[in-house]
């Protein structure tokens, strides 16, 4: 057979499945993004299936308007970001001393950060809500926010330790005979060059806060200090669903993680890739 003609076909081959995988992919949020635009009418009928015929809006201004929708997407953003921003310099911190660092121990600490992260978060929940009792912290935002690092951090260490570990030491050591102090040589050398490293692990501890059930459903018992997925939940009575108001809020629950994976996929990339092997 004709060279050219398998390295065509091999390459069909590589796109079809390419777009298959896509299909597969996004269609879940395409069905989710339609439903979003049917009355109840439709999302019974099989007419229009695939294509909200015509679109309303009705669920949209009933979860903005008629629900505390507003107040758990302002929660979700105020608990994810800032514990996000505690995450993210526990971690680094963290990281780069057990990367950098000689001391006693420092073999043990870093199985014991990859140990920890390994441990299912749903293990916790018991002793961090009496904990997060005794400081006070029961029923409000600060409790998640105290919380959820417990989860994060460890894996933000571990990612971050072979991104500090594949850069070169003499950088830092040239700063340091240049005057600089060790804070000073990781502030000014070491952190630029760890950005991608250290946006991709924030990211993923964003994402992991955005998205967290138990921890809220726990630790939350007023309504209006709800985050977005325990606050959907209510949307499920029993065995009735509101499909509509589910799928509104789940469409405008995915775009602000969305916007910020897209924008920042290829820092995200970099940052895994070059944090998973030690240079």
């Amino acid at each position: 057979m004709n060279k050219g003609l398998v390295a065509r076909l091999q390459l069909m081959g590589s796109y079809g499945f390419l777009v298959s995988l896509l299909v597969i992919v996004v269609f879940p949020f395409y069905w989710m993004t339609v439903t979003s635009f049917k009355g109840e009418d439709q999302m019974r009928s099989l007419v229009s299936m695939f294509w909200p015929s015509p679109p309303v809006t009705e669920n949209y201004e009933h979860l903005l308007r008629k629900t505390e929708f507003v107040s758990w997407f302002r929660n979700s953003v105020f608990v994810a970001i800032s514990s996000t921003f505690v995450a993210t310099a526990i971690g680094t911190i963290g990281a780069y001393a057990l990367a950098r660092l000689k001391f006693l121990g420092r073999a043990f600490m870093s199985s014991a950060v990859l140990i920890t992260y390994l441990v299912p978060p749903s293990i916790l929940f018991i002793p961090l809500y009496a904990q997060i009792r005794t400081l006070g912290l029961a029923d409000s935002l600060g409790g998640l926010i105290a919380a959820y690092p417990s989860f994060t951090i460890p894996f933000v260490t571990w990612l971050l330790m072979g991104y500090f570990e594949s850069i070169p030491v003499e950088l830092e050591e040239a700063a340091m005979i240049d005057g600089a102090t060790r804070f000073g040589a990781f502030r000014r050398v070491i952190l630029p060059l760890a950005a991608p490293g250290v946006l991709a692990a924030g990211l993923y501890a964003f994402t992991q806060a955005w998205n967290e059930f138990l921890y809220a459903l726990v630790f939350i018992t007023d309504v209006k200090l709800r985050t977005l997925p325990v606050g959907l939940s209510t949307f499920i009575t029993g065995d009735v669903y509101g499909w509509g108001y589910l799928m509104a809020g789940a469409v405008l629950t995915t775009l602000p993680v969305i916007a910020a994976y897209i924008y920042l996929q290829k820092y995200m990339v970099e940052g895994l890739t070059a944090g998973s092997v030690k240079g």
